[in-house]
């Protein structure tokens, strides 16, 4: 069993807080895309240095009906989600500098450049999740490296994904 960089604070241990203005932002943006209801991903937790979202198996979620297992493309779009969100956090935190209008503006361009995905097993559990670390986090591109774990902790998938930030 592979552990996920995202482990849960303890209370000896309490987390980074973003600003509620990047909070915001991070839900605005995940909120105005139609596909992530659709999936039915959720956000878990995010933080300046992961962002950890999951999606709960279900029938129309299935790829191979005889293993009942997650189809390939819900694996790579909640990577991709993820993963897009903590480029998103990166990039807000490398424009600070500029007025919240021009952040705006530089963020609605946030785009996936190019995604890898490696998929490790087969998709079976009840609940998958999806954390997202940095790996870089520039003016203009943002990598993130991203795994996907199924409820009893194995590793589904592993992903890299660079994003344009502005």
């Amino acid at each position: 069993m592979t552990t996920s960089p995202f482990t849960p604070p303890t209370p000896d241990d309490a987390p980074e807080l973003l600003p509620d203005d990047l909070v915001k932002t991070v839900h605005g943006f995940f909120n105005r895309i139609p596909y992530n209801q659709l999936l039915g991903i959720e956000i878990d937790e995010i933080r300046p240095d992961c962002v950890a979202m999951s999606i709960r198996m279900r029938p129309d979620l299935i790829g191979n009906y005889t293993q009942g297992i997650l189809h390939g493309g819900a694996i790579s779009s909640l990577i991709d989600v993820c993963g897009g969100a903590m480029a998103l956090i990166g990039a807000f935190e490398k424009h600070a500098h500029l007025s919240l209008q021009e952040r705006m503006t530089r963020l609605s361009k946030l785009g996936t450049i190019d995604l890898r995905v490696d998929y490790l097993r087969p998709g079976r559990g009840e609940q998958f999740v999806c954390t997202s670390v940095p790996l870089r986090s520039g003016n203009k591109v943002g990598v993130v490296r991203s795994e996907l774990h199924a409820d009893d902790g194995n590793l589904i998938a592993v992903g890299t994904g660079t994003y344009l930030c502005g």
